[in-house]
Order: structure tokens, then sequence, then C-alpha cells
């Protein structure tokens, strides 16, 4: 099996670390973390893909691990997000590729596919569908549904508010957030309740590389991609494509709390090219690291149908 490398790339006003394996020249195929994730959420799927023929490309994003980490929180929109992968096409010399995205990952690949929509050979969208803009900004939207109830997004606007709750004790904050624990109540609550152990897809060095990662960096970086869902919206009130025509598949679990408030019913205004859905019994939302099996099977399939010269 193929031994991925990293290395740093120098794109869009930042330094993204990157894991990377297969040929130049093969067909890319880039995989985009989400919260709280890094490349490293990829490891089963890179050399799998790479083994297939495909030039891998799986960057810490901005904010994450190794890559840069600006202050403003205005450098992390989504026009900037999409201009680092974008940049990561550029590096290696390719003019489209594969754009694959599981939890932020996912919205970000799917406006790359509206911001560059002549960079995108297809779409695999992981946990959040590809969803048509809001009619309203998205965090008031939220306030009136939620009211006074505690969503885990709303609390993550104010900044230094969840940034210092959750670096108290990174490590205890990350093992909540994998169990899915933490995104039901702020940090500050959760103290006094036993700890959730790991669940029986991670092992302990697996986690513990989390934990050594985010201890060292915080977690402000990405919380900041979650300060600009209102920015973002007004970036995308018009964009290059209007639709994302390409193949796109979308992977979730059953059990995946997150598609309760990502409705898919209005997908198909936003992909008007072809699309199939695919729903794991019983999964939950760290799809690629739970069932690394099945992701790999569908994605491979997926790419097998795609037309990538």
């Amino acid at each position: 099996m193929i031994t991925p490398t990293e290395r740093s790339v120098d794109t869009n006003g930042v330094r993204l670390h990157i894991v990377e394996a297969g040929e130049r020249g093969a067909p890319v195929v880039v995989l985009a973390h989400g919260f709280p994730e890094l490349a490293y959420s990829w490891r089963h799927q890179i050399p799998v893909l790479a083994d297939a023929g495909y030039h891998v490309i799986a960057p810490d994003q901005r904010g994450y691990g190794d890559s840069s980490r600006p202050e403003a929180v205005n450098d992390y929109d989504i026009v900037a997000l999409a201009g680092d992968l974008a940049g990561l096409l550029d590096d290696v010399g390719t003019q489209r590729a594969v754009m694959v995205g599981h939890d932020w990952g996912s919205p970000v690949v799917t406006n790359f596919a509206l911001l560059h929509p002549d960079r995108v050979a297809g779409l695999v969208n992981l946990s959040v569908p590809p969803v048509p803009r809001a009619k309203n900004p998205p965090t008031q939207m939220w306030r009136k549904t939620f009211g006074e109830h505690f969503f885990y997004i709303l609390y993550f606007q104010e900044p230094g508010v969840a940034d210092a709750d959750l670096g108290r004790n990174p490590r205890e904050s990350l093992q909540r957030m994998v169990a899915l624990e933490g995104f039901t109540a702020p940090a500050t609550e959760l103290v006094d309740k036993p700890l959730p152990p790991l669940p029986e897809w991670m092992a302990q060095e697996e986690f513990d590389h989390y934990a050594e990662v985010f201890t060292r960096t915080g977690f402000t970086g990405g919380l900041n991609w979650y300060r600009n869902f209102d920015r973002n919206w007004e970036l995308t009130a018009t964009t290059p494509a209007a639709t994302i025509t390409v193949p796109t598949l979308f992977i979730a679990g059953s059990a995946d709390p997150v598609l309760a408030f990502t409705p898919r019913h209005r997908v198909t205004d936003l992909v008007t090219g072809e699309y199939r859905e695919v729903l794991l019994d019983g999964a939950g939302h760290w799809l690629q690291q739970e069932r690394p099996d099945e992701i790999n099977a569908l994605l491979l399939e997926h790419l097998a149908g795609l037309e990538l010269a």
C-alpha cells in the first residue's frame, strides 16, 4: 500500500500542511475535513484511493494543525476557504479535481463547486448535504428556531467564549465532541458529568494524536469558521455557477443528529446534475473514521463513474 507523505504548500496567503499520496498527473482527489478534525481524519481513505490510481491531497485546512491560523475572523470566510483548495490544485498543476468534504468540509466543497465550477469534476459530501443558500441570514434563523434552547453553533458565535471553555481541558473537550456530547451544552456545564468513553472505532493512539494537536493549537481557528455563517451568506448572494452540475454523492449516517437541522428536501434545487444519496444504517457523524470500508467502497464507486481525463 502506498505510504502518504507530508509537506507544506503556500496558497492564497496562507501555508497549508498537506498529506499526499499517489502519482502526479493522476486524477486528483481533494479531501476536506471538518470540525474538530485534521487531515488525519482521512487516514483510512488516503492510501486506498492512492492505490486505486488517484493523486490524493488532504490538507489541514486553515486554522487547523500545522497550517496557518490567521487572527482575523473574516479570514475564515467561504471565499477564502474555497480559494485555499483552488491553490492546492494550482500547486499540483491540475485544472480539475474531485472534491470530497466531511462536516464543515462539505459546505466548503459545495461552495467550491459554485465559486470555481470549472475546477470540479465531481463532488462527495459526507454528513452535511449540499443545500441551497438560505432565504435569511443563518444565525437569524437559528435564533428564531432555537430560542432560549442551546444550539452549539450559536454558542460558538462570540469570539473567545467557546475558545476558552473548550481550551481549559482540550483532551476532555475533544473526547466529549467525538462522542457528540460536547455539542449538547456549553463546555462549562459538562465538566461535572462523567466523561464518555471513546467510541470503539477510535483507538487510543488515534485520539492521542488529535489531543496533542488541539492542545497545542487551541480551537479558535476552527471556531472562526462558524463565525462566518452570516458573512458567507452575504458573499454567496451571487456565484459564478448558480447550481452544481457535476455528479454528486451524499453519504450520511442514519443516527447522525446533524441531519435534524440540515434538511435534504431542497438538495435538488442546488444540485442539478446527477445526484445520489446513501444513508448508512446506524452510523453516526464521523463517517470516514467510523465506517471506513463502506466509505472507501462508495468513494471508489463514485470516482469510477466520473469522466476524469
